[in-house]
């Protein structure tokens, strides 16, 4: 009787969760272009700001992702992406050569353009202003300050190109 009560517990549980996600996740579907064949493949995913999000179809993002879109500007996500978990893709972020000490601290701004067929791996952060090629992989633990060639792999803080792809 009491394992019966866990298993159920657990499944009432799941369903909770599922539907929660569900619908936290609408809200981002009502708010931004994004294809219905998109998933949000994991928890705590977060989009937000003012600005112009599209994703194209059969992509997906994980867990404890996050895409920052600052108004007038835009992310695209191109179709059948792979983003891992732990990704942060922003549109705006301080400017890295300033003086700190010197307030106001100016902002860098810049749309985001991810092409088709790209696959992100885990902790990956995507600085303002970057367009990365169809095809391309960037390496887990990677920060990406340029853009990235269609068909490379590349990975590292900066990253940087390793090689072109071998395609068979």
């Amino acid at each position: 009787m009491k394992t019966l009560l866990k298993k159920l517990a657990c499944k009432v549980f799941s369903f909770i969760h599922t539907l929660h996600q569900t619908l936290r996740y609408s809200v981002y579907r009502d708010k931004y272009n994004i294809d219905k064949s998109f998933i949000f493949n994991g928890n705590e995913i977060l989009f937000y700001d003012d600005g112009e999000l599209i994703i194209k179809e059969n992509s997906y993002i994980g867990s404890f992702s996050t895409i920052q879109v600052s108004k007038g500007y835009k992310v695209e996500i191109g179709k059948h992406c792979k983003i891992s978990h732990n990704v942060r893709i922003y549109t705006q972020t301080s400017m890295a050569d300033w003086d700190f000490s010197k307030e106001p601290i100016p902002p860098k701004y810049g749309n985001i353009i991810i092409g088709d067929y790209v696959w992100i791996g885990a902790n990956v952060f995507i600085n303002p202003g970057v367009t990365i090629g169809d095809n391309a992989i960037i390496g887990a633990n990677s920060v990406v300050t340029k853009n990235i060639l269609p068909y490379t792999i590349n990975g590292g803080v900066p990253s940087k190109q390793i090689r072109e792809k071998k395609l068979s």
